[in-house]
């Protein structure tokens, strides 16, 4: 197994350690996580361990990518498993935010059912022999919901301080660049989609 595909393994490999540390029963067990406070605002520990192994995990995104084509290592499991591992990643983190009331769980359901369809459109795309590259609206939708989950798990810091939620409206904006990304590729391959044989 080549580098970059070990990469996207070990993006995979750490959502389930974002998982433990995000919601395991700290209290429980006596254990205190210290908490930051920056102002009036509140920040654990946990917040910023859980921010820095999806900061590692968000870097072997662009590692893995850009060793493969300067390397000219794509493979098909790179192919299958990228994405993949990209929207497992994301959709966690938005998951964990929504079991904890931290954001509303319309905008998320958007995100996932937008994904959805376009794997779907994808897939048919592929079985003839078409291959539908990122475009920017999808690289667009990426970023923002990077930086929401960044912004959410910092408490929306700086921005709390001078009651700004720019957070809130990150995830806002990340789900409609989605859903627009999503009608950009439906609009792309609805040749495939509707092709009647």
């Amino acid at each position: 197994m080549n580098l970059p595909n070990r990469l996207t393994l070990l993006r995979i490999i750490l959502i389930p350690v974002i998982i433990l540390i995000y919601l395991f029963p700290y209290s429980a067990y006596g254990i205190e996580p210290h908490v930051f406070h920056v102002g009036y605002v509140s920040l654990s520990s946990i917040n910023l361990i859980t921010l820095a192994v999806y900061v590692l995990a968000a870097v072997t995104d662009a590692l893995d990518g850009h060793i493969a084509r300067s390397r000219n290592l794509i493979t098909t499991f790179g192919k299958f498993a990228d994405p993949i591992a990209d929207k497992l990643l994301t959709t966690t983190m938005f998951l964990l935010f929504v079991s904890r009331g931290l954001i509303p769980v319309v905008p998320v359901i958007i995100m996932i059912a937008r994904d959805t369809v376009v794997d779907g459109c994808r897939m048919m795309a592929a079985s003839n022999g078409k291959v539908v590259a990122a475009g920017m609206m999808g690289k667009l939708k990426t970023v923002l919901q990077m930086v929401s989950v960044a912004l959410i798990l910092l408490n929306n810091l700086p921005f709390e301080l001078w009651n700004i939620p720019v957070s809130g409206v990150m995830v806002w904006f990340a789900a409609l660049v989605s859903l627009a990304s999503g009608v950009q590729y439906f609009n792309q391959m609805k040749e495939d989609i509707f092709e009647s044989k």
